[in-house]
């Protein structure tokens, strides 16, 4: 068995330095790795993510990351990721890693995802050119978290993004802007390489529970959702029960 803690959207910022970590002191004996979904800081500026890099630095397990919209803001998300690495984070975009736990391998890729919709309500490539972009990015991530998720030589994958891949895990958002919460082509991807546990966040006022259309269990770890420092999931035979 595999155990797995995640968190997004801390939203980090000089106001947050300290105050993360000692909710952490438990880590070592709830989980084996740690998941961070994204939105890590809160206007993505450098100064903001060495308080990250402060509070997730040196932790008893490994912490692997993707960046979230936040991440993004300031246009630094290079020198954000560069900065994490630095402090032994491992960021991912369109990229996999394996960790080596107690009970096998775990291969985790990710990708920030970006936004469309779900069947019946997305977005497409047609039209005017600035649709056209829209839609090709988010078909664009989901092809590179399907290639992250594909290279992955481990006993048990995980996806890990910042947008969601199902609506089950929006639900107490308001409908209207489930197209800019995430994408079904993330889903697809996921279903594809038969991954045992999707996370994700930005979804602050969504439902931590879902599931994809292939049985992926979904899970929204957005810190607004969870109420408390990270979400724990055990990973046996495709099965996650989330503990407190």
């Amino acid at each position: 068995m595999i155990t797995v803690a995640a968190v997004g959207d801390v939203h980090m910022d000089q106001e947050m330095r300290g105050r993360y970590r000692p909710r952490l002191g438990g880590l070592a004996g709830d989980a084996d790795v740690l998941l961070l979904a994204g939105d890590l800081t809160k206007h993505g500026t450098v100064e903001e993510a060495q308080v990250v890099a402060d509070e997730f630095r040196d932790l008893p397990v490994p912490v692997v990351a993707v960046l979230g919209n936040h991440d993004y803001h300031s246009d630094a998300h290079e020198e954000i990721a560069a900065l994490l690495r630095a402090v032994g984070i491992t960021v991912v975009e369109g990229e996999g890693t394996v960790v080596a736990c107690p009970g096998g391998r775990l291969g985790v890729a990710g990708v920030k995802g970006f936004a469309l919709g779900f069947p019946g309500q997305c977005a497409s490539e047609f039209g005017e050119p600035e649709m056209k972009c829209f839609a090709r990015s988010s078909r664009e991530a989901a092809e590179r978290l399907g290639a992250a998720l594909a290279s992955l030589d481990a006993d048990t994958v995980v996806a890990l993004t910042h947008y969601a891949p199902v609506r089950d895990t929006l639900a107490g958002e308001p409908v209207e802007i489930f197209p800019f919460l995430g994408s079904y082509l993330l889903a697809e991807a996921i279903d594809a390489a038969g991954a045992a546990l999707a996370v994700h966040g930005h979804a602050h006022r969504g439902t931590e529970v879902g599931m994809t259309a292939g049985g992926v269990p979904v899970r929204n770890v957005a810190l607004p959702v969870l109420g408390r420092p990270y979400g724990v999931y055990r990973l046996d035979e495709r099965t996650t029960q989330p503990t407190r």
